[in-house]
């Protein structure tokens, strides 16, 4: 019956404006949670020391990485668990659930290990050219990245799991609501872990080594037990192939938007109020894709739309609400950013703006036709939407929306 009541709901003429207004107040509450991206920027002001540690150059470079891999993981996560809630394969209950479930479950630790040892490898090949790295560099960047994923997936997986079930529970679409609410407290979480792992790991001396040592030991003992266990499990073992090729596109994106990040550090003279509000642009860009992917997947699933890119114009209720809530979104974060920025002379509040304007358009349009565009390419050639999507539009939005604001910035001056 739910998967009729679906059926019905997306089958419904996109012209129909109650479809486009239900699109973007869904939207609309699931980037409300992007206000939380202002949290993650905060504490990276706060805590900006510990991303300039001597013995660890490439701290600040890897910090979009971190989100963006993990968020690739975290999409896959989340869009599975929607169109497994929308099929039935996967029951919207906490305990006692489905064997596709659990399945999803360890290869969501897996890869969390996977990633983490992928971004290292690429973050240390980028850095033999951007700051002379040596092996132990790269020694020290994965005991780091690998203690940071370790407790990201302890404690994000949860929460994943509530929003999703929470969300169908209630009649509302997981596959608009879920990932944009998780991304952003997932930045949160994944910024504190990540400075945590710094700060024990640089200044605490042989009890941080130590402490760092333990958790990775543990994890890789975790993830070495749940492959050994599963390799024969078809299901399992075509979710981590399918995403290692994600993974290889995601590794060299990430380190290019960490250079990027780099560069807009540099020709900002005062970029308070652009770091505070970084993270939050690219939840909410990062969340517009997943809404406009993660439904096509679900109507593809359904055999409501054909596996062509034509087919787009039916999916309009879709991109218009979720792209109409990002402007909003950014409209607010300009407000706020301003305000705690200092910025109030006319002049300066609409060269901010225009930028942040800029920004929005350009990395909007390139997503609603990348995330599109993945969806139908992956779902024709046989393979599973939700292995790729999510994760791969995670890590464009990251960069697209970084390299979309440095134009701006560079544009507007």
């Amino acid at each position: 019956m739910e998967v009729m009541t679906m059926t019905e709901n997306v089958a419904a003429k996109p012209t129909r404006v109650s479809g486009l207004v239900k699109s973007v107040s869904q939207s609309l509450m699931s980037f409300s949670f992007s206000i939380g991206g202002l949290l993650t920027g905060t504490l990276l002001i706060l805590y900006f020391n510990v991303f300039s540690i001597a013995e660890a150059p490439w701290a600040l470079i890897l910090f979009p990485g971190v989100l963006s891999v993990r968020g690739a993981i975290g999409g896959l996560f989340s869009g599975h668990l929607s169109t497994g809630l929308h099929l039935g394969t996967i029951k919207a209950r906490y305990t006692k659930n489905t064997r596709d479930f659990h399945v999803l479950i360890r290869a969501v630790v897996t890869l969390a290990l996977l990633s983490a040892v992928a971004i290292g490898a690429g973050a240390s090949v980028f850095g033999v050219f951007l700051w002379k790295a040596t092996p132990m560099d790269f020694v020290k960047l994965l005991a780091v990245v690998m203690a940071t994923m370790a407790m990201s997936v302890v404690l994000i997986s949860p929460i994943t799991i509530a929003v999703s079930v929470f969300s169908f529970r209630r009649g509302l679409d997981p596959d608009i609501v879920a990932y944009p609410i998780i991304s952003t407290i997932a930045d949160i979480i994944d910024t504190a872990c990540y400075i945590l792992s710094l700060y024990l790991f640089f200044t605490m001396d042989h009890v941080g080594f130590y402490v760092i040592g333990i958790v990775d030991l543990a994890f890789l003992s975790l993830v070495l037990y749940i492959f050994a266990k599963n390799l024969r499990e078809k299901v399992f073992a075509k979710m981590i192939r399918e995403f290692l090729l994600t993974l290889v596109f995601v590794t060299v994106i990430v380190n290019v938007t960490g250079a990027f990040l780099q560069e807009i550090s540099g020709i900002t003279r005062n970029g308070t109020q652009i770091y505070i509000v970084y993270p939050a642009l690219i939840t909410t860009i990062g969340g517009l894709g997943s809404i406009v992917g993660s439904t096509a997947t679900t109507k593809l699933a359904l055999g409501v739309i054909r596996p062509s890119f034509s087919s787009i114009r039916q999916h309009l209720n879709e991109i218009g609400g979720a792209w109409v809530a990002s402007i909003v979104m950014f409209a607010f974060y300009f407000i706020i950013s301003s305000s705690i920025s200092g910025i109030f002379t006319l002049g300066d509040s609409l060269k901010y703006a225009a930028q942040l304007l800029v920004t929005n358009a350009l990395a909007a349009f390139t997503m609603v036709l990348v995330s599109y565009a993945v969806a139908v390419s992956t779902y024709r050639r046989g393979w599973d939407p939700d292995n790729f999507v999510i994760p791969i539009e995670s890590s464009m939005a990251d960069s697209v929306t970084t390299i979309s604001l440095l134009i701006a910035l560079t544009a507007i001056v």
